[in-house]
Formats: structure tokens, C-alpha cells, sequence
């Protein structure tokens, strides 16, 4: 089964986290045994291992903030360390791109013809995973800290950025975020406007319940939640209530689900409690609510955040590596959902939307 991953932090990975995503995950663990710090030794995600999960498309974030907040490799005392920061990171994927390891999409043409090459391969009767085509990324930003005035969008698609999320932890510059109860800025009403201009897509993933209401009320445009799962599951304001959920699918959007384990079982804490007790399938208990508010499967899809400052420590017990996002098809099946239903989970939901936002 094909996999669209919408939300993965790769560049930050490689470069504030100083890992080569060339290696296979196992020879950084061993990199890194001696390297302290959550998640280290301990990651699941790099391209050989989303070439053999058949990860043929993701999401890859830009990541830095300037909110004042201390998180080493994450926050930039000034807008303008992060502008430079996310740019370094676009940098990265522009050279794993000339290199041949991955693809920049940006429209319709490039997908389709992304997608396509990556059924023709799957298509063989004895596909090679070391002989796939290059990974697909959709270039996302992680919090819009890094753009440095509204009228600097254009400037940020141009260069390839398609998909926004307008604010990450605690009190961004455009919007309040997760932890919050702050709204939108004066600046972050500006840049909804400018967004739904140059045709950017609205990540409301870490939006503050003020931030995401008046968000979806200022904004016309196309939208999504990369990364989030269920408040009635999960009750935390990190989540989305059944309420919001149904707004987003009002609008055609799609929520990704995460597999971060403080955000699949009520009360865990990072850096306290152990993952045995969270596993694949209460990933599927989120996707199958979303499935049960909007009475059908197109609507949710896989956001697995999986390198999103952890590993296996914070993961799901019976996950090891992004490879492991295949066995969510099985235990789709065993809960009933067709083929077709798994296909469009799977990837078929997000091609859906990438398709109706590029196509405004």
C-alpha cells in the first residue's frame, strides 16, 4: 500500500538534529547511543526506511520559531534567525533533490506524474525496495514565525512552500497556538488573506480553539490538520474536539492522525510513562472516529510527526520504524473498512485534496 505521510520533520532532523537521513535509522542509533536527549538512538524515521514503507509521498516541515520560548534547535531570539534557519532548511531538500533522492511537487502535473511512477514500480511483480523512484515532498512550514511580514508570501511559494501552519507551541507571531488561549494577531489576519490570495494551503494543526475558529471564519481557502488527533479520545487541548473536526470536514479538509503517544492515551506523560501500553491500533481507534463523525473514509488520513523531537520511546510499542505505518491497512481491514476505504486512508485522501487546492 502506497503511503502520504502529511506531516514529517525531516529537515530539522538533518540539520538541528545533526542527523544524515542517507543512513538507514539503525546506523544512526548507533551514532547516537552516547548522544543524550529524548528520542536519541531511538528514531524511526530516514529515507531508506520510507523507501521500504512505501512512503511515496510526505509532507517535509520547516521548523523554527522566534516566540521567545528556550527550546534549544527549535526557538531564534528574532524573526529574522528564523527566516534563515527555515531557509537552510528548504536548502536541504533542494540538494536531496539534485542529488536524485527525492522531488519537490508543487502542482498538479508533477504529482500525477509523481504518483504515477510510483504505481508503475509498486506494479512489478517483485518491486525492489532499494530501487524505488524518489521520495515525493510537499513543502510545509511548521509555524509561520520564519516568514517575516505577510506581504513576503509570495515570496515563500515562489520558492515552493505550499502548505502553512500559522502557528506551533504558545503564543506565535501570527497566531496563538497550542498551550493558549490567544487568537489571531493583527498580522496573522493579514497573512489568512494573503494565504488564500497566492492559493496556500491552511494548516489549522496547533491552532489555539480562539486561533482555529476565527482562522476558518477569515479564510476561504483550502484546509487542512496535518498532524492531530481526537479530543474525545484524548481530551487535551492539543486535540481537536468532535466539533472542530466536523468544521474541517464541512470544509472537503482532511485530518492526519499523529502516532506521538501523549496524544493516544489519556494522562501520558513525556518523559514519564512507558509506550507499552500504546500501540497501532489506538491509532486506528482516531482514525475510525473521524470516520464515524463524517459517516464515511475521506476525510482522515496518516500525519505521523514521527521525528517530531522523539522515537520509539514515545511511540506506539509495536512500531520500530515508518516502515511500520503498513500495518495499518490490516488493522483497517479487521475493523471492517473496504479496500477502496484503506486506499483513500492511506494516501488516496490527501492526492484528493492536493488536487482540489492546486486546481483553484
Amino acid at each position: 500500500m502506497l503511503v502520504i505521510d502529511s506531516h514529517l520533520d525531516l529537515a530539522w532532523n538533518a540539520l538541528q538534529w545533526n542527523r544524515d537521513l542517507l543512513l538507514s535509522v539503525y546506523t544512526t542509533r548507533s551514532l547516537e547511543i552516547r548522544t543524550p536527549g529524548p528520542g536519541r538512538a531511538q528514531g524511526t524515521v530516514a529515507l531508506p526506511e520510507m523507501r521500504k514503507g512505501r512512503v511515496a509521498l510526505s509532507f517535509a516541515t520547516m521548523l523554527a520559531r522566534s516566540t521567545g520560548t528556550p527550546v534549544p534547535y527549535l526557538d531564534y531570539l528574532s524573526p529574522l534567525q528564523a527566516y534563515g534557519v527555515a531557509l537552510g532548511q528548504l536548502a536541504y531538500y533542494r540538494a536531496l533533490e539534485r542529488e536524485g533522492y527525492a522531488r519537490l511537487i508543487t502542482d498538479i502535473a508533477g504529482l500525477d506524474a509523481h504518483m504515477a511512477e510510483w504505481r508503475t514500480w509498486e506494479a512489478a511483480d517483485d518491486p525492489d525496495p532499494d530501487a524505488t523512484p524518489p521520495l515525493g515532498f510537499v513543502i510545509s512550514m511548521e509555524g509561520a514565525d520564519p516568514i517575516l511580514s505577510p506581504d513576503q508570501l509570495q515570496e515563500w511559494w515562489d520558492a515552493g512552500l505550499r502548505v502553512l501552519g500559522i502557528t506551533h507551541y504558545g503564543r506565535g507571531r501570527y497566531a496563538g497556538g497550542t498551550g493558549t488561549e490567544d487568537g489571531l494577531t493583527d498580522l496573522g489576519k493579514v497573512l489568512l488573506t494573503e494565504m488564500e490570495r497566492v492559493g496556500m494551503i491552511l494548516d489549522i494543526t496547533h491552532c489555539s480553539d480562539p486561533s482555529f475558529w476565527q482562522a476558518l471564519e477569515r479564510y476561504d481557502g483550502p484546509v487542512l490538520a496535518s498532524h492531530n488527533n481526537c479530543r474525545a479520545l484524548v481530551p487535551h487541548q492539543r486535540q481537536f474536539s468532535d466539533e472542530q473536526l466536523r468544521a474541517i470536514i464541512e470544509r472537503d479538509g482532511v485530518i492526519g492522525v499523529a502516532f506521538d503517544a501523549w496524544m493516544l492515551e489519556p494522562g501520558w506523560i513525556k518523559g514519564h510513562s512507558s509506550n507499552e501500553t500504546v500501540t497501532i491500533a489506538d491509532v486506528v481507534d482516531h482514525i475510525d472516529h473521524i470516520c464515524q463523525i463524517a459517516g464515511n473514509s475521506e476525510h482522515v488520513g496518516v500525519g505521523s510527526d514521527l521525528d517530531g523531537g522523539f522515537g520509539r520511546e514515545q511511540s506506539p510499542c509495536d512500531l520500530d520504524t515508518i516502515v511500520d505505518l503498513q500495518k495499518v491497512p490490516e488493522l483497517l481491514a479487521e475493523r471492517g473498512y473496504s479496500d477502496d476505504d484503506i486506499a483513500a486512508i492511506m494516501h488516496g485522501n490527501w492526492l484528493r485534496l492536493l488536487h482540489q487546492a492546486w486546481s483553484r
